[in-house]
């Protein structure tokens, strides 16, 4: 069987199936004022027993939370408290005459839609919180006692439909090995606990994952996704031997993190790590890394109902400045619309998203809240070395016209006496082709490009990566993405600009030395993945890895691509 693994390593156990219960739509309307009254506040007594209980759960030492599931807790009250749910539920109560379950039941699938409609995988991955949310509510309305509170016998690999973020937090992993998930993300809640427990995992099996019964025996690779279930001995022996070569590779790579990443001929390599916040620094440098490549800033505009204020986006940015130890954190602008949708800002639909009213279309067009955010940003210049990254670029009049207002922000704090970093550095993503094929014009305007393969080979190639029937189609190893790659580096070497890649072709082992050879010398990735990379850089020189491009740049096709590199990497 094949899903997608998002924790790396290998397991071998007996499977325990996790059949979840969902509250359903009950169809009963209210027929009074004193019915839709007792609905409130059923509703509002569910929401204040669940934050009760998400604050318990934090201030439960023996749980030995890690600040990512605090981070979690945190998040999940903070969407408890909304307002814009408490107003959502109540319209249906008052307008619909909803019963307060069947209320939230609609008020949580329809924002769920909405995050899970998002192109930002983070983003989508959001959705999980809502859901859990959402039976949190559910559960203390209807006096249930949901959750994975069972205890596992040693050797467990939990099977399960989704894993939520209560339940990966909360569960007794202390004898778990493995997770499987029929749905989920890399981004996935399920992820992100499994990552930073080390175990084993693998999400988005599909629903050949319903064959599987409890005690069947299963081994589990989440390096490669494959999962083999009841296997004879020989398979068993196979990959008893692949884990404890596995193991050992694992603590080798954690020893890497204090040494530089500067290959065998002396060139030095940057590694840095794509995050969402402040909280994402201390992972950063637990791994190894060297600042930040890709500050995503529109969680902070996702996770609320009005625009965040100049203060609040400063204070944002600022503890990522102070956490960063000087090392430098590059700021995307606000990457929104089209899909991405901010419930506040009534963004219009559009047949196609993709290519529609988003990212610096919008800052360009309301002007208005772009000077909110580069004055924050530059505000918080001051206290780290930060950056400032411009997305969705297609064309040169777009970077002009962007430095035009940066310098208005400028003056207006020069203004007021406020100190920020005034030859801050401002950078573009290469993600829309034809930015990549005027690269050599776009040099000429910034001081860096960072390189968004995601939607650089989306658009290279006019596939929908989301799409299942084409989605085999998405292949940043293509010739013709490639060849883009290759001379955006180029023309950045050329006009002496610096040049990173942020999507994620940079954490892809298979690529870096393909990467090193076009000369590309900053990768920015998610911070666990930095250790596999760095190992590949200190033991490998330029001179192999530009042979290496020389042969893979003329092949004709990513299958033989592929083939040719999978040879020289293994």
């Amino acid at each position: 069987m094949k899903g997608i693994g998002v924790s790396p390593g290998i397991s071998i156990g007996k499977a325990v199936v996790i059949n979840s219960t969902k509250a359903a739509l009950t169809g009963v309307l209210l027929r009074n004022s004193a019915e839709i009254s007792a609905a409130v506040n059923s509703f509002d007594d569910a929401v204040s027993l669940a934050v009760k209980e998400i604050e318990i759960i934090g201030q439960n030492t023996t749980l030995n939370l890690t600040d990512d599931e605090l981070a979690i807790l945190e998040t999940q009250i903070e969407l408890l408290s909304d307002p814009q749910l408490r107003d959502d539920v109540v319209e249906q109560i008052n307008t619909n005459k909803k019963n307060a379950n069947d209320a939230v039941i609609e008020v949580i699938a329809t924002t769920v839609q909405i995050f899970q409609n998002m192109e930002d995988e983070y983003m989508r991955a959001r959705s999980a919180d809502i859901q859990d949310i959402g039976n949190r509510i559910l559960k203390h309305l209807n006096m249930q006692n949901q959750g994975l509170s069972q205890k596992f016998e040693s050797g467990t690999i939990i099977i399960a439909e989704d894993i939520s973020p209560s339940d990966a937090i909360t569960m007794d992993i202390k004898h778990v090995i493995g997770f499987i998930t029929r749905l989920g993300s890399k981004t996935s809640h399920a992820a992100i606990i499994a990552k930073s427990k080390g175990i084993p995992a693998i999400i988005g099996c599909g629903d050949d994952l319903n064959t599987i019964k409890s005690n069947d025996i299963v081994i589990l690779d989440g390096v490669t996704g494959l999962l083999f279930i009841n296997p004879d001995q020989q398979l068993v022996d196979e990959y008893s031997q692949k884990k404890s070569v596995y193991d050992a590779r694992q603590i080798r790579l954690k020893q890497l993190r204090q040494i530089p990443s500067i290959t065998t001929d002396g060139a030095a390599i940057q590694l840095l790590a794509n995050i969402s916040g402040a909280d994402d620094m201390e992972s950063v440098f637990d791994n190894g890394g060297d600042g930040v490549g890709l500050f995503r800033s529109e969680l902070l505009f996702m996770e609320r109902d009005t625009f965040p204020t100049e203060d609040e986006q400063f204070e944002f940015y600022k503890q990522v400045a102070l956490r960063s130890k000087n090392k430098p954190v590059i700021v995307r602008t606000i990457d929104i619309g089209g899909d991405k949708q901010l419930p506040y800002f009534n963004l219009p639909i559009e047949q196609n998203p993709f290519l529609g009213y988003r990212a610096i279309r919008i800052c360009l067009d309301r002007t208005e809240l772009f000077i909110t955010q580069l004055k924050a940003i530059l505000r918080a210049s001051a206290f780290g070395d930060l950056k400032i990254m411009l997305p969705m670029i297609s064309g040169v009049q777009e970077v002009r016209d962007s430095k035009k207002i940066i310098e208005q922000a400028k003056q207006e704090l020069l203004k007021d006496n406020i100190q920020f970093n005034n030859s801050i550095e401002v950078g573009i993503m290469i993600e829309i082709p034809s930015a990549a094929v005027t690269a050599d014009i776009l040099a000429k305007e910034v001081d860096f490009f960072s390189i968004g393969t995601n939607d650089l080979c989306q658009y290279t190639l006019a596939v929908d990566r989301m799409n299942e029937k084409i989605s085999y189609l998405y292949d940043h190893f293509n010739p013709a993405v490639l060849r883009l790659i290759n001379y955006v580096i180029g023309q950045a070497h050329q006009h002496k600009i610096h040049v990173a890649m942020c999507g994620e072709m940079a954490a892809d082992p298979m690529a870096t030395l393909l990467l090193l050879g076009m000369g590309l010398t900053e990768f920015s990735m998610s911070a666990p993945a930095i250790p596999a990379i760095k190992n590949i850089i200190i033991n490998n020189n330029l001179a192999t890895a530009k042979n290496i491009f020389n042969k893979a740049i003329a092949m004709d096709s990513s299958q033989n691509i592929v083939a040719y590199l999978q040879e020289v990497t293994t």
